[in-house]
């Protein structure tokens, strides 16, 4: 049976009272990177986990990329690491934790406002008259 290591937990700040309604708090720069945003998604992809030769073919990375990417990951509690053996070699399994599963579901909900705002904003903008000179507060396009 493969012997499971340790995660430490993450230290995540909430985002400051009165944000903006921009400013989106829940994109954590862990996760918001993209080859680790790519690990996430392809460890949600797959309940069981994935070998590292599996998710560094997955995610276009190379081993040392990989490597420090999913070290990030597990000291924030996100991916725990599981050692074992398959074939007489050793491998190396990675699966999101239950913490991990649940931040990077809500940095989904997060990512989806974004995009609803961004979808909101450019329906707007397509509505709008399209030879207009000024706005409505005297603004005029150079």
């Amino acid at each position: 049976m493969p012997a499971k290591r340790k995660s430490k937990p993450s230290n995540t700040q909430p985002a400051p009272a009165g944000s903006g309604r921009f400013a989106y708090g829940g994109l954590d720069r862990v996760m918001h990177e993209k080859a680790r945003l790519g690990i996430l998604a392809s460890l949600a992809a797959h309940d069981g986990g994935l070998l590292f030769n599996d998710l560094k073919q997955l995610c276009s990375l190379t081993d040392g990329n990989l490597s420090r990417h999913l070290a990030v990951l597990s000291d924030a509690g996100l991916v725990e690491i599981w050692k074992g053996t398959g074939r007489t070699r050793p491998q190396t399994m990675y699966r999101l934790t239950d913490v991990g599963r649940s931040r990077f579901a809500d940095y989904i909900n997060e990512l989806e406002r974004v995009i609803a705002d961004a979808q909101l904003d450019a329906t707007s903008r397509a509505e709008a008259p399209k030879a207009r000179q000024r706005d409505s507060r005297g603004w005029s396009a150079t």
